[in-house]
């Protein structure tokens, strides 16, 4: 006995290490088979991280599990994700395991982990899920050919757990979404028949045009099927399924034929009360539906019966009915009563055209308010065809106080509507108003409006539309936002368009303000970066650093406006005239007055928010604007021309502006561009607070800037990169014409020059005696060129001048002319001199050597005279102290 046990002892021992160590002799087998397969059928590329083979957690059966399953797709889909699996495993016999790698593997139970697959038809037609290869001509028997196709399944148990799939139709604009799925299914697959125990839990979503029918529905289904495999036939029995919490029962059958399916299944709520409406209403939106209180009765049936085939669809009868219903949730202070509803889905031909939706009854009362609409709704799957009728007023703040929905804006006023519409979807999507037919009038009052489109909420205390065939009229529009008060009238082309479909909102419209701030209009938009708090020792803080503001997308609209203030940045606009058309985030402002800075502005042309960053390219006309004034507070203008703001008075501009706007959508100074053009209506200048004239008064004695005439003078500029360069000019200071010209930066570095053709009169009492002496009236009227090269900045300037060398050839000349008198030269050596001085040589003359005949005592007694009266004349202008005028006067007629 003994000895038995020790056999049987080594036989088990033996036994379990074949089972420990056959894995590892054949997850290469199956590994190979598994690939073999993918590259002889699949026309796309599988790959997987891991394959492991068990014999002992599954015995008696053998496992295989497959770890990051991947199906990509190829072209046209290339790159997209066919099926992806966290884990499959699959149970089979192990004598499946010592089959050569052409016999079929006979596979028991599958059950895949996380599983996501991807079903889609592209806009051509094409399907993403079409990968097996076409089979090549051979010659093989069929035995041999089934036998290629590597797996056959005799399946008794599968698990689909916690996972997703995915329909997208392009060609129709459909989207069909099943998530967090977790469904089993126990049975045998094979044989005559069989009987498979099925249950389903998942959330479903449906969207179509853009229209949302089902939002992330919870839906569970308990089947137990009747599996007639030879005539493919599949019949419901004991079946229950719950659309949120709505219970339904069904029965019926879905059977393959050649055509297609063949669908006769029939369903109807097990209850008879009008909480198992409520219960269709998503559990997000209807909390403590168990607590509600109800009257009335409530019915959900419906019958599918028909083919489904590429040609036709089952016919449907699907109808929910309620009558004198009502409900109260005991949170809640108000109920809703007289509850009617009568809607019903049918189609009686089987094709899919002729499938419409009635909705004969939609009554329901709050309060004293009574609502009642009803609509039909046809030709769903083409060109929608739609009817409807409203009739009734809502106290919207009692939807609230009725029902337990959570918005994220809670709603206010009263809606009051009578009008009946009928239209077709193209009509809305074309914009076919003709075709949009729509009679009667809707209301509202003290609501409040916010969307993530506009910054502030709007609260419109009166709205006023009335509707006629292809128009909709604004009759009266009162509203504020943020600090702004706006009244408007006019058109709205396209209202079903902007409230029915992703349409803009299309009309033209007649704006009134008291204070309009062009801020309160804008949508934000926040920017987030990521920070580091090392105080808190946290990464990847997210912090908000700007808020952008945005030109609504929805709006595309002509505003004919008058506001008597308009708030733009720091700018107070008065009387604001024009046209403001907005279209495609863009704003074009057509022939738009203001007045502002005790003067008129005309403005034309467009803001854009559509980039990335905002643009702007505009055309501005000034009028009689206060110089000081808008050279202070006006950056742009500040940045043009700072010196500016020391001249007191008026001035007329036209400026060609373009370039990039900020966030606040103020100009960004370095991007800007264009030309400007300016007119000096003004004669007095205040040097007290500039640095430039200051510095300037020191350098040239002879000049007060106080007295300078800048009436009626005209500047031309142009700027571009952050630079600003200024057209030759001439300004006059008495009879000292002055020109300017240069550039400089947005900065404020300067690079200019001044040239003074000044009369010599002003350069000084020995120039003054000497040309008394001369007593030459062409030499009395002499000018010299003295130019001022101006650098720095506007608050630290650096002058430079050529006065001392200016005045110093000046005075040599002179006292040349005065030799040549002296030593008797002749009246033509004279003349030509004065022709070079009056001619604005500043070199000093030379002589003829076979004219001059000269005393070397008289020719040294010049000399001294010319170093004499050149000391004299620096001396008198780099060291004294400015004159009067009547100083200067008396200067100029000495001698």
């Amino acid at each position: 006995m003994k000895k038995f046990l020790k056999i049987i002892g080594i036989v088990l021992i033996f036994f379990i290490a074949i089972l420990v160590a056959i894995p590892f002799v054949l997850e290469s087998k199956i590994d190979t088979i598994v690939q073999n397969y993918a590259d002889e059928n699949l026309n796309a590329d599988l790959s997987f991280d891991d394959i492991s083979l068990s014999l002992i957690s599954s015995f008696p059966q053998a496992e295989v599990s497959i770890e990051n399953l991947k199906v990509i797709n190829r072209a046209p889909f290339a790159g997209e994700s066919l099926a992806i699996a966290k884990s499959i495993s699959f149970e089979m016999g192990m004598m499946q395991l010592l089959k050569g790698t052409e016999d079929p593997l006979e596979i028991n139970e599958i059950i895949a982990n996380e599983l996501l697959l991807v079903i889609k038809t592209n806009k051509t037609g094409a399907v993403n899920y079409d990968i097996v290869k076409e089979s090549e001509t051979t010659t093989e028997t069929p035995t041999e050919t089934e036998s290629s196709a590597g797996f056959s399944f005799d399946i008794d148990n599968y698990e689909l757990n916690n996972s997703a799939f995915t329909y997208i139709d392009e060609t129709s604009n459909m989207a069909f979404y099943l998530t967090e799925i977790n469904h089993k299914g126990t049975g045998i697959f094979s044989g005559g028949k069989s009987e498979l125990d099925t249950n389903t839990d998942a959330n479903v979503s449906f969207v179509m045009d853009s229209t949302s029918y089902l939002n992330n529905t919870h839906i569970k289904l308990d089947a137990l099927i009747d599996l007639d495999l030879e005539q493919q036939k599949y019949t419901f029995k004991e079946n229950k399924a719950y659309i949120n919490a709505l219970p339904l029962e069904f029965d019926g059958y879905i059977q393959l034929v050649e055509a297609g399916q063949q669908i006769d299944i029939s369903f109807k709520n097990p209850g008879s009360t009008f909480k198992d409406f409520l219960a269709i209403i998503p559990e997000a939106y209807a909390k403590d539906v168990a607590e509600v209180n109800t009257t009335g009765n409530f019915s959900f049936t419906g019958i599918v019966k028909g083919l489904v085939s590429e040609e036709t669809i089952p016919t449907l009868d699907i109808n929910l009915l309620s009558e004198n219903a009502s409900f109260k949730f005991p949170q809640l202070p108000k109920s809703v009563k007289n509850i009617g509803i009568d809607v019903s889905v049918k189609n009686t031909t089987g094709n899919v055209d002729d499938t419409f939706v009635n909705i004969d009854k939609l009554n329901f009362q709050i309060d004293e308010d009574i609502f009642k609409a009803e609509a039909s709704i046809k030709n769903l799957t083409k060109n929608m065809l739609v009817a409807a009728k409203l009739d009734g007023s809502l106290n919207l703040a009692n939807i609230t106080k009725a029902y337990p929905v959570e918005l994220d804006n809670e709603l206010s006023g009263i809606l009051k509507a009578n009008i009946s519409t009928s239209f077709d979807m193209d009509a809305i999507e074309t914009n076919a108003y003709q075709r949009i037919k729509s009679v009667g009038n809707v209301s509202l009052s003290n609501f409040v409006f916010s969307s993530d489109d506009i910054l502030n909420p709007i609260q419109i205390n009166k709205a006023d539309l009335s509707f006629k065939p292809g128009t909709v009229s604004l009759n009266s529009f009162d509203a504020l936002t943020g600090k702004s008060d706006f009244s408007a009238t006019g058109t709205i082309n396209n209202l079903l368009g902007f409230m029915l479909s992703d349409k803009n909102l299309e009309g033209n419209f007649n704006l009134n303000s008291n204070t309009f701030a062009l801020s309160d209009f804008m949508s934000e938009d926040t920017v987030t970066t990521e920070t580091e708090t090392s105080t808190n020792n946290k990464s990847n803080e997210t912090a908000a650093i700007a808020e952008a503001l945005k030109i609504p997308a929805f709006l595309d609209c002509t505003i004919t406006a008058n506001a008597k203030t308009v708030i733009y940045d720091n700018l107070n606009l008065k009387n604001v005239k024009g046209q403001l058309v907005i279209k495609d985030q863009t704003a074009s402002l057509n022939n738009m007055t203001t007045d502002i800075f005790n003067g008129q502005l005309g403005i034309t042309g467009n803001v854009s928010t559509k980039g990335e960053k905002p643009t702007f390219n505009m055309k501005l006309g000034m009028q009689n604007f206060d110089i000081s004034q808008s050279f202070s507070d006006l950056e742009m203008l500040k940045a043009l021309a700072p010196i500016a703001k020391v001249l007191q008075g008026k001035f007329n501009s036209t400026i060609d502006i373009s370039g990039l706007l900020d966030d606040s959508l103020s100009p960004d100074l370095s991007t800007i561009s264009g030309s400007a053009l300016a007119k000096i209506l003004t004669d007095k200048v205040d040097t007290s607070n500039s640095p430039l004239l200051t510095s300037l008064d020191s350098k040239l004695d002879f000049i007060d800037f106080d007295g300078l005439n800048l009436k009626d003078i005209v500047a031309n500029l142009s700027f571009e990169n952050g630079n600003v360069s200024v057209k030759p000019f001439s300004i006059n200071y008495k009879d000292i014409p002055i020109e300017i010209s240069g550039s400089h930066s947005f900065t404020n570095v300067m690079n200019y020059s001044a040239v003074l053709q000044v009369p010599a009169k002003y350069l000084g009492s020995e120039v003054n005696r000497l040309i008394g002496k001369i007593n030459d009236s062409e030499v009395s009227n002499l000018t010299v060129p003295i130019t001022a090269n101006i650098g720095g900045t506007f608050t630290s300037p650096n002058i430079k001048t050529d006065l001392t060398s200016g005045v110093t050839s000046l005075t040599k000349q002179l006292v040349e002319i005065e030799k040549q008198k002296l030593i008797g030269q002749g009246k033509d050596k004279v003349k030509d001199l004065l022709s070079g001085l009056v001619g604005g040589s500043s070199n000093t003359t030379k002589t003829d050597s076979t004219a001059t005949t000269t005393d070397e005592t008289t020719k040294q007694t010049t000399e001294d005279k010319v170093k004499e009266g050149v000391g004299s004349i620096l001396g008198g202008l780099l060291g004294g102290s400015k004159k009067s005028n009547t100083n200067k006067t008396q200067d100029s007629t000495k001698n």
